[in-house]
């Protein structure tokens, strides 16, 4: 069994000023805070990359590690990608790489790769908006997308294993500097459920918390 919940938010933030705008929950799950708290948040490259990193590659990198012990279960594995709202293809501006994204087939790590460094191209020359990329949280937003991605990739090759993404939930985490409304264990319960299901269990799958969402 292995969950990977590591992550970081991809943005330098000023948290004080951030509390006091007071943002409402609904406001920050649908992406509407966008222009609200452009004035306390700083997206650099920099942090881009690391955000990319510990998201998405850092967790390439461990899944690869630790693959050839996973097929060693004589019951099936399983392997539980935290990801999140801001992963979900409706909120993609770009509507060709949208549907894209929605085409597992077409899809490996190198492609990833290719696309993540485009990404990081349009970030650094200040394009994002042009170019139809995510707005809201862009770095955390692409990285939780190719997670979703990679997770249905893992699934497609192996399919004695269960491998699925789950959302959480807005969980009162540093990730969101401590702006979420659920408490941590409430928020574990969806990667338990994806963590101990049968053999017959979905796979390739997103949970949205505790229940299958749609992702893309």
């Amino acid at each position: 069994m292995q969950v990977n919940n590591a992550g970081v938010g991809g943005v330098s933030v000023d948290q004080d000023g951030l509390r006091a705008l007071n943002i409402d929950p609904k406001v920050w799950l649908s992406g509407k805070a966008v222009n609200l708290i452009q004035s306390v948040i700083i997206q650099t490259y920099d942090e881009a990359v690391k955000c990319l990193n510990t998201n998405y590659y850092g967790l390439k990198w461990i899944t690869e590690a630790l693959l050839p012990l996973l097929k060693q279960s004589t019951s099936g594995a399983r392997i539980v990608n935290t990801t999140s709202l801001r992963s979900e293809l409706k909120r993609m501006p770009n509507e060709k790489l949208r549907e894209e994204l929605r085409n597992v087939d077409i899809w490996d790590e190198a492609r990833i790769e290719a696309m993540l460094n485009e990404f990081l191209i349009d970030l650094k020359n200040e394009r994002l908006e042009e170019a139809g990329w995510p707005t809201m949280l862009p770095s955390y937003s692409m990285s939780k997308t190719v997670v979703n991605l990679y997770t249905r990739i893992l699934a497609k090759r192996h399919p004695e294993m269960r491998t699925n993404c789950v959302h959480p939930g807005f969980v009162n985490t540093e990730i969101n500097w401590n702006t979420g409304i659920i408490p941590p264990e409430e928020g574990a319960r969806g990667a338990v459920k994806a963590a101990l299901l049968p053999q017959d269990g979905p796979t390739g799958c997103y949970f949205d918390q505790t229940e299958l969402g749609e992702a893309w």
